[in-house]
Protein backbone atom coordinates (compact mmCIF):
# COMPACT_ATOMS: atom_id res chain seq x y z
CA UNK A 1 0.00 0.00 0.00
CA UNK A 2 1.26 3.45 -0.86
CA UNK A 3 1.74 6.14 1.77
CA UNK A 4 -1.21 8.16 0.52
CA UNK A 5 -3.34 5.22 -0.66
CA UNK A 6 -7.10 5.06 -0.30
CA UNK A 7 -7.18 1.43 0.78
CA UNK A 8 -8.19 1.03 4.42
CA UNK A 9 -7.74 -1.97 6.68
CA UNK A 10 -10.50 -3.33 8.90
CA UNK A 11 -8.18 -4.65 11.63
CA UNK A 12 -7.52 -1.20 13.07
CA UNK A 13 -11.16 -0.53 13.97
CA UNK A 14 -11.71 -3.89 15.67
CA UNK A 15 -8.42 -3.64 17.57
CA UNK A 16 -9.37 -0.13 18.74
CA UNK A 17 -12.73 -1.29 20.07
CA UNK A 18 -11.11 -4.13 22.01
CA UNK A 19 -8.56 -1.69 23.43
CA UNK A 20 -11.33 0.66 24.67
CA UNK A 21 -13.06 -2.16 26.56
CA UNK A 22 -9.77 -3.16 28.15
CA UNK A 23 -9.10 0.45 29.26
CA UNK A 24 -12.57 0.79 30.80
CA UNK A 25 -12.08 -2.32 32.93
CA UNK A 26 -8.75 -1.00 34.18
CA UNK A 27 -10.16 2.45 35.03
CA UNK A 28 -13.21 1.30 36.98
CA UNK A 29 -11.30 0.94 40.25
CA UNK A 30 -10.35 4.64 40.15
CA UNK A 31 -13.76 6.07 39.14
CA UNK A 32 -15.45 6.03 42.57
CA UNK A 33 -13.20 7.97 44.95
CA UNK A 34 -15.44 7.98 48.04
CA UNK A 35 -19.06 8.10 49.13
CA UNK A 36 -20.36 11.65 49.53
CA UNK A 37 -21.38 11.90 53.19
CA UNK A 38 -23.29 15.12 53.76
CA UNK A 39 -26.58 15.72 55.52
CA UNK A 40 -28.40 16.19 52.22
CA UNK A 41 -26.86 13.03 50.74
CA UNK A 42 -27.74 10.93 53.80
CA UNK A 43 -31.36 12.06 53.66
CA UNK A 44 -31.52 11.08 49.98
CA UNK A 45 -30.36 7.52 50.78
CA UNK A 46 -33.82 6.84 52.25
CA UNK A 47 -35.24 7.35 48.74
CA UNK A 48 -32.62 5.11 47.08
CA UNK A 49 -30.31 7.90 45.84
CA UNK A 50 -26.63 7.61 46.74
CA UNK A 51 -23.98 10.29 46.17
CA UNK A 52 -20.33 9.59 45.32
CA UNK A 53 -17.22 11.70 44.84
CA UNK A 54 -15.98 10.59 41.41
CA UNK A 55 -12.99 11.24 39.19
CA UNK A 56 -13.16 14.28 36.91
CA UNK A 57 -12.72 12.01 33.86
CA UNK A 58 -15.60 9.71 34.89
CA UNK A 59 -18.62 9.36 32.65
CA UNK A 60 -22.11 8.19 33.58
CA UNK A 61 -21.44 4.80 32.03
CA UNK A 62 -18.14 4.40 33.93
CA UNK A 63 -19.82 5.25 37.24
CA UNK A 64 -22.66 2.82 36.51
CA UNK A 65 -20.20 -0.02 35.82
CA UNK A 66 -18.10 0.82 38.88
CA UNK A 67 -21.14 0.79 41.20
CA UNK A 68 -22.27 -2.55 39.74
CA UNK A 69 -18.85 -4.07 40.27
CA UNK A 70 -18.20 -2.61 43.74
CA UNK A 71 -21.60 -2.91 45.45
CA UNK A 72 -23.32 -5.64 43.35
CA UNK A 73 -26.42 -3.50 42.65
CA UNK A 74 -27.78 -2.28 39.32
CA UNK A 75 -28.21 1.51 39.07
CA UNK A 76 -31.41 2.75 37.44
CA UNK A 77 -30.01 6.20 36.62
CA UNK A 78 -26.86 8.27 37.14
CA UNK A 79 -26.66 12.06 37.27
CA UNK A 80 -23.37 13.97 37.31
CA UNK A 81 -22.65 17.35 38.92
CA UNK A 82 -19.53 19.47 38.45
CA UNK A 83 -18.75 21.55 41.53
CA UNK A 84 -16.71 24.67 40.71
CA UNK A 85 -13.46 25.68 42.40
CA UNK A 86 -13.92 28.20 45.22
CA UNK A 87 -11.78 31.05 46.45
CA UNK A 88 -10.92 30.72 50.15
CA UNK A 89 -9.14 32.96 52.64
CA UNK A 90 -5.82 31.60 53.94
CA UNK A 91 -5.58 33.99 56.94
CA UNK A 92 -1.92 34.68 56.22
CA UNK A 93 0.07 37.24 54.24
CA UNK A 94 -0.54 35.12 51.18
CA UNK A 95 -4.16 36.18 51.18
CA UNK A 96 -6.32 33.90 49.08
CA UNK A 97 -6.11 30.42 47.60
CA UNK A 98 -8.47 28.15 45.71
CA UNK A 99 -10.19 24.92 46.63
CA UNK A 100 -10.10 22.50 43.73
CA UNK A 101 -13.24 21.77 41.77
CA UNK A 102 -14.86 18.39 42.33
CA UNK A 103 -17.28 16.06 40.57
CA UNK A 104 -20.22 14.34 42.20
CA UNK A 105 -22.44 11.53 40.94
CA UNK A 106 -25.97 10.77 42.13
CA UNK A 107 -26.77 7.08 41.65
CA UNK A 108 -30.44 6.07 41.64
CA UNK A 109 -31.21 2.47 42.62
CA UNK A 110 -34.33 0.34 42.22
CA UNK A 111 -36.73 0.08 45.16
CA UNK A 112 -35.44 -2.40 47.70
CA UNK A 113 -31.75 -2.12 46.67
CA UNK A 114 -29.42 -0.55 49.22
CA UNK A 115 -25.72 0.12 49.60
CA UNK A 116 -23.94 -0.36 52.95
CA UNK A 117 -20.98 2.00 53.37
CA UNK A 118 -19.77 0.80 56.78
Amino acid sequence: MAIFGTKKTQNKTTAGAAQNVKDVRGKLSTMLLAPWLSEKALIATEKGVYAFHVSTEATKHDVMLAVERTYQVTPRQVRMVNLPAKRVSLRTRRGFGTKSGRRKAYVYLKKGDTIQFA
